[in-house]
């Protein structure tokens, strides 16, 4: 019997965030091909994560820097195991390692965080509008050395998008054996009944207040491009959507202003349908910007920076989206596309192909599944070829499995 497990950083949420509905793709694809799943975290659940045991997945609660990981990783002796993000890999690799030596061990980056905090740290008390570039001082962070190193220690790194995997090729020189490219993978669009442009109404922005671009860009809104775009359409409406919203942001809500907090909402794909314009201002970020795919699939033409697009398109011609850097320009763009029912209808026509071009779920997960089965059927020879990692994974987790150890016998002290 084929097993994965799945060591989450949380627990999914596919109506929360892109992470969520990502991690669930993963599971989709490995789960049609014959592997049992066991997905465990040392997270605590929340009230908008999905109910595995619906989908014919085993749940686990796991916890760190605890023996009990490794009674339970023994008794399951998985074929596969997914960390979930980097940090999942520095707390349970090791002891993976220790008790499932030939066990394939894979890394789901959702986006390179290196990158991401690396804007954020340049967005912090800067006035300017978008932050695309870095310098390498500012990529090669301890954030940076800790990621490529769990990129390294893993068979298989599974990235979202290929301007990151560029980034991870060129300016880390990681071998490109142990990459993959697995993007959001999408069913067609189907055949909808959906609101023409004279029914559709409002602007809407959608994210998970939790991740600080999201909110960040919130903030952009509130403060600099929606007082711009009511000076040109004083009746519009903004209406913003996103799980976990703080008392910061809906405190934001102003009905003068025609800008309306709104927070979690139960039917976000219904709520996409009927909405004229998505806005998101990203100011700094990283990874596939799930939002974009949800409008797409609603037939939603959106504005966004050259950070939103970063890693959506290949040819301009496909385009779902209006971009831009600069304040003024972006606020002018959605004004123009919320008025231009010819260049609405442009965009929106656009989805189709956008989806099935980019992010076709079987090419991408056959692909996948390909290169999965090439490094199951020679692992000791794909080990090989990665010196590099197999140097780390004998030294750099060997302290990390002396520290928590050391953190183990202390709580039993205690």
């Amino acid at each position: 019997m084929k097993k994965l497990l799945v060591i989450g950083y949380v627990w999914p949420e596919p109506n929360s965030s892109a992470a969520g509905s990502r991690m669930l793709q993963l599971l989709d694809c490995l789960q049609r091909n014959d592997y049992h799943i066991t997905y465990a975290s040392p997270a605590q659940s929340s009230e908008h994560a999905v109910d595995l045991s619906q989908l014919n997945i085993q749940s686990a609660n796991i916890e760190i820097n605890s023996e009990s990981f490794d009674a339970f990783i023994v008794e399951l002796q998985p074929t596969l195991v997914l960390f979930d993000r980097f940090m999942m890999e520095e707390q349970f690799g090791w002891r993976v390692e220790k008790h499932c030596p030939d066990a394939v061990r894979l890394l789901d980056t959702e986006d390179l965080h290196c990158l991401r905090l690396a804007r954020q740290q340049q967005a912090k008390g800067s006035n300017e509008f978008v932050f695309n570039k870095v310098t390498d001082d500012q990529l090669y962070s301890d954030t940076a050395k800790r990621e490529i190193a769990a990129i390294l220690r893993c068979d298989l790194t599974l990235m979202i998008s290929e301007f990151e995997m560029e980034i991870l090729l060129q300016r880390f020189q990681v071998p490109p054996h142990i990459l993959a490219y697995v993007p959001f993978m999408l069913d067609a669009l189907t055949e909808k009944d959906l609101p023409s442009f004279s029914e559709r109404e409002h602007f809407v922005s959608i994210g998970n207040f939790r991740h600080e671009p999201n909110w960040n860009a919130v903030l952009c809104l509130k403060q600099e491009i929606w007082p711009r775009i009511r000076k040109k359409l004083p009746k519009a409406q903004l209406h913003i959507y996103g799980a976990y919203p703080p008392k910061k942001a809906t405190q934001l809500h102003n009905e003068k202003q025609g800008f309306y907090v709104k927070g979690w909402v139960e039917d976000a794909q219904g709520m996409l349908e009927n909405s004229k314009v998505l806005l998101a201002p990203l100011r700094f970020g990283a990874g596939l910007k799930g939002k974009f795919l949800d409008a797409a699939n609603c037939e939603l033409p959106s504005v966004t920076t050259s950070i939103g697009c970063e890693g959506l398109f290949k040819q301009q011609e496909n385009e779902t989206v209006l971009y831009s850097d600069d304040l003024d320009e972006f606020s002018q763009l959605a004004v123009t596309l919320h008025q231009d029912e010819t260049l609405w209808h442009t965009l929106q026509g656009n989805c189709g192909d956008f989806i099935h071009q980019r992010f076709n779920k079987q090419e991408h997960s056959e692909s996948f599944i390909t290169q999965l089965k090439s490094i199951i059927d020679d692992l000791a020879g794909h080990r090989l070829a990665n010196f590099t990692g197999a140097m780390l994974r004998h030294h750099s987790l060997k302290s990390t499995q002396y520290m928590s150890q050391w953190i183990e016998a202390k709580n039993k002290l205690n």
